[in-house]
């Protein structure tokens, strides 16, 4: 029999969990979320295969672009770079991926990209906090490729306002992908695809609450336990009567190509 554990408990677990890297194998049996139908890093990886120069944009802790090439081997590119924003990400991924012989690049997410123009055949980026598309259609060269999984609107917001209460429409709306369409192109690039899925999360403690929040930090800007204990609590307490917590994630997948000369 199951041993019902305390709030203090779980929350002091969830708070103490390391949020380095994009590793979220520690959900496993405290929270599910359904996976979009493209499978991302599977099809990343089948474009690293036919790739000369590429570039992960705000790679995380690296560990998508890993399996991506690890995918790819032994067809994969002979020059592949990284950027990441968060010192101890920057880190992580420098230690995971140097033995495939990538370049990690610490560059904070709205500085301009520090490659050269033209540089890359191919860019790959996983739920960027916002594309910087002339950026992105600078260093790719005249018929490169951007493939990208973002994070569309209203994601995971059954929990957002549960902490944060109503959201003014223009907040629920941001990351719409077709304004993101109409942002690539207005920078040059062609859509050459577009697909987007809404997809069911359940969080079964308030321990993968509290770890949730922590590492996905812009979900609940500024979020501490002491700051939201009374949303905190209450969550518990609805958790333990009616079951898993149920919210919806958002994503969009973009193929985009810069036009040839």
């Amino acid at each position: 029999m199951a041993v019902q554990r305390s709030f203090e408990d779980l929350v002091a677990e969830g708070a103490a969990v390391p949020t380095e890297g994009w590793d979220f194998s520690w959900f496993e049996g405290r929270a599910s979320e359904e996976r979009p139908s493209w499978g991302y890093a599977v099809s990343a990886g089948q474009r690293l295969a036919g790739a000369e120069a590429v570039l992960d944009i705000q790679t995380g802790g690296g560990e998508v672009l890993d399996f991506a090439l690890a995918t790819a081997a032994p067809a994969r590119p002979v020059l592949v770079a990284a950027t990441e924003g968060w010192p101890p990400n920057v880190t992580r991924a420098t230690a995971l991926l140097r033995p495939r012989g990538v370049v990690v690049v610490a560059a904070p997410q709205d500085a301009p990209l520090p490659f050269a123009d033209e540089a890359f055949d191919l860019v790959l980026s996983r739920h960027p906090v916002r594309p910087h598309w002339d950026e992105i259609a600078r260093v790719l060269r005249p018929g490169g490729l951007y493939f990208a999984q973002h994070v569309g609107p209203a994601s995971v917001f059954e929990l957002v306002e549960h902490f944060l209460g109503p959201q003014p429409q223009e907040v629920r709306t941001a990351r719409d992908p077709e304004r993101e369409r109409a942002d690539a192109e207005a920078a040059g690039l062609e859509v050459a695809g577009l697909r987007a899925e809404r997809l069911r999360m359940e969080f079964h403690d308030i321990a993968a609450v509290v770890h949730f929040l922590r590492k996905v930090v812009w979900m609940v800007p500024g979020f501490t336990v002491q700051a939201y204990e009374p949303q905190l609590r209450a969550l518990h307490e609805r958790i333990e009567q009616e079951g898993p917590f149920v919210a919806h994630s958002s994503r969009h997948l973009f193929d985009l190509r810069k036009p040839a000369r």
